[in-house]
């Protein structure tokens, strides 16, 4: 499924509604961390990480609540990075769409909070421990193996932290969750 196109994202809602059952939590977790240069950034690649990761983001979460709403229960999380923050050197396309992105998120919680759906924005701010980033780290001459215990985030410890937010109490929601191993600077 391709989280950009409108009827695609219908399509899969639909089916797991059908097939599956009612949706209680949905979580958006698609971006593509592109590094360029802001003079080598093409209008293309600056529409396509925008497109994936902010778009996306509001067709995904547009359509969870669709279901969620008339059932006034629901928990919609959105990934964002570091570049939800702030921009850096090199990153002009992913940190728009991440910007974008965490836009939709605070407008989405501020408007469905009141109608019982939970929308939170978790900043995974450093790598995650995925056979991806020991690529990436061999590429540029890095033992993943060899980094100090605790330098990567284990996918699990991520994944408790969403499962966290989508089981709190409605009078202590949390909107905005930064996650980071411990020796990441920040």
């Amino acid at each position: 499924m391709d989280v950009r196109k409108e009827n695609e994202v219908q399509a899969l809602f639909a089916s797991v509604e059908a097939e599956l059952g009612p949706i209680e939590l949905c979580l958006f977790n698609a971006g593509a961390n592109v590094a360029k240069p802001v003079l080598e950034t093409s209008e293309k690649l600056f529409f396509k990480a925008w497109e994936l990761a902010c778009y996306g983001g509001f067709l995904v979460g547009r359509e969870a609540a669709k279901y969620m709403v008339p059932r006034e229960r629901g928990t919609i999380l959105f990934t964002g990075a570091t570049a939800s923050l702030r921009g850096s050197k090199n990153f002009t396309a992913f940190a728009s769409a991440k910007f974008g992105l965490r836009a939709v998120a605070q407008s989405a919680a501020r408007e469905l909070g009141p109608k019982n759906i939970h929308v939170a924005h978790l900043i995974i701010d450093g790598g995650i421990n995925s056979p991806e980033i020991h690529r990436r780290l061999k590429e540029r001459g890095v033992d993943a193996e060899g980094l100090p215990a605790g330098s990567l985030a284990e996918p699990s410890s991520i994944a408790n932290a969403y499962w966290f937010l989508h089981r709190q109490a409605r009078d202590a929601w949390t909107h905005e969750l930064d996650l980071r191993p411990s020796v990441e600077t920040w």
